[in-house]
């Protein structure tokens, strides 16, 4: 008997999800950044395009007129999504350069390269990012979630900040995730020596990125460079790889998730909509303001956070 109502049951639900799939689709797709915005004559910088929403957010800035510099870790898959990208858009001026976030050497040499090159950066979105790896290092010794999705990207913006600072108005889009509300700065153990678990610290580095976004954006204040973070909501990408349960779940639920062009649509609203060039150090989803978790509204937090970040990398930034 209890086999059968459960087979009924699931027999119900796959009848009522096939029956509103398009309304399931529609909801679960978001926001749509409406700006119609042009970008002609402005250079964006957007790191790990060669995947996901990265690169959908690279093909739009491209196909708004952009010079589009694509910063990758694996060169090869960079080129070939930059190819992807000029067959759907004829006029895309788009350009693959390596960087490895996990390497500060790597980090240094391209915003080295790139400052010697590249006479103006109008925006820098800070997109790439790895979840729920295995415990393992980066170049510099860094847990490898505080160090790509956080540390890699402090590094990286400090070393650009100047030449944001000289092409302004510019903006920064930091990607983060709603899996901040879960993340708290352990600075007893930022890099998860004494204990580790893979969901937990990539919560605390998504929770960095809001941090690093409140506290720049303060520190920006008057400059007409402006900074924001935003969670892209749960899109259906590779992010995932290093997960097998959350791969399987996210292929088994695909119509309730994004897709990465969906995915990329509030990093593209950020980065163009007219009605945000003096909005800075918020939080958005669904292209429409978000709620930031009390640990992520810290302004002691931030702070501190901002003085580790620069001690662990051997760098001023005041």
């Amino acid at each position: 008997m209890l086999l059968f109502v459960i087979l009924g049951s699931v027999g119900a639900v796959t009848v009522l999800v096939i029956l509103f799939a398009a309304q399931i689709r529609r909801y679960a797709a978001g926001g749509v950044c409406m700006s119609t915005a042009l970008l002609e004559g402005k250079t964006v910088l957007i790191t790990g395009a060669n995947t996901g929403i990265g690169k959908e957010t690279a093909l739009d800035m491209a196909v708004r007129g952009a010079r589009v510099i694509m910063a990758c870790r694996d060169v090869e898959k960079g080129e070939e999504a930059a190819a992807s990208i000029r067959a759907a858009c004829a006029r895309a001026d788009v350009e693959v350069r390596e960087l490895d976030l996990a390497d500060t050497c790597s980090i240094r040499a391209f915003a080295q390269k790139f400052l010697s090159e590249v006479n103006q950066l109008h925006i820098l979105i800070n997109n790439a990012g790895v979840m729920m790896c295995p415990y393992t290092k980066t170049k510099d010794g860094f847990e490898m979630h505080i160090g790509v999705n956080h540390l890699g990207h402090f590094l990286l913006t400090s070393l650009l900040i100047g030449l944001l600072k000289r092409s302004a108005p510019a903006r920064i889009v930091v990607v983060s995730s709603l899996a901040h509300n879960f993340g708290w700065i352990r600075f007893h153990d930022l890099h998860s020596q004494g204990s580790y678990n893979s969901g937990l610290a990539y919560c605390q580095s998504k929770l960095a990125n809001v941090l690093f976004a409140r506290e720049l954006a303060r520190r920006l204040k008057d400059t007409n460079v402006t900074v924001n973070s935003v969670h892209p909501g749960t899109v259906n990408s590779d992010l995932t790889r290093h997960s097998t349960l959350m791969t399987i779940f996210f292929t088994v639920f695909s119509m309730f998730l994004k897709t990465p062009r969906e995915g990329a649509q509030t990093s593209i609203y950020c980065a163009v909509a007219e009605e945000l060039h003096s909005i800075s150090g918020k939080h958005f989803s669904d292209c429409a303001p978000a709620f930031v978790a009390p640990q992520g509204r810290s302004e002691e937090t931030a702070r501190r956070l901002w003085d580790v970040s620069c001690e662990l990398l051997g760098i001023e930034w005041d």
